[in-house]
């Protein structure tokens, strides 16, 4: 099996991989709100990946029983989703950015991703480790 094949079977690899795009995804609009945040009116971008795969881990997300559907069939079509986050103190511009709360969330974020690239890493290593034996 080579590992193409390997990886359009494997989940975890497709989980994975969803969650570095959640985590490249989430850095741009933390960059954008940093770079927004004395724009009148600007709402802060934020990225829901984990709330989501929490729910579909649980069985309390929307099932996709047909590909019209939205949804998730399973685990491995979690995909990262932005929206507005509307639930912090607006400026007298109308604008929420917070830059101590986007400094918190690049920190957190980084690490995040640091620990997927480890993970990955090693999957990768196990597969080289039983390829080469």
């Amino acid at each position: 099996m080579s590992i193409w094949e390997w990886k359009k079977v494997d989940s975890t690899y497709n989980l994975m991989k969803n969650a570095l795009d959640a985590a490249s995804m989430r850095q741009e609009m933390i960059s954008s709100n940093v770079a927004n945040v004395n724009t009148a009116d600007y709402k802060v971008n934020k990225v829901d990946f984990e709330t989501i795969l929490d729910n579909v881990s649980n069985g309390t997300a929307m099932n996709k029983t047909n590909d019209l559907h939205i949804g998730f069939g399973n685990l491995e079509d979690v995909s990262p989703v932005v929206s507005k986050r509307t639930d912090t103190t607006v400026k007298e511009n109308g604008n929420n950015v917070d830059i101590d709360i986007e400094m918190a969330e690049e920190a957190s974020n980084s690490i995040y991703y640091n620990a997927m690239i480890t993970q990955l890493n090693a999957k990768y290593s196990m597969l080289r480790s039983v390829i080469t034996k």
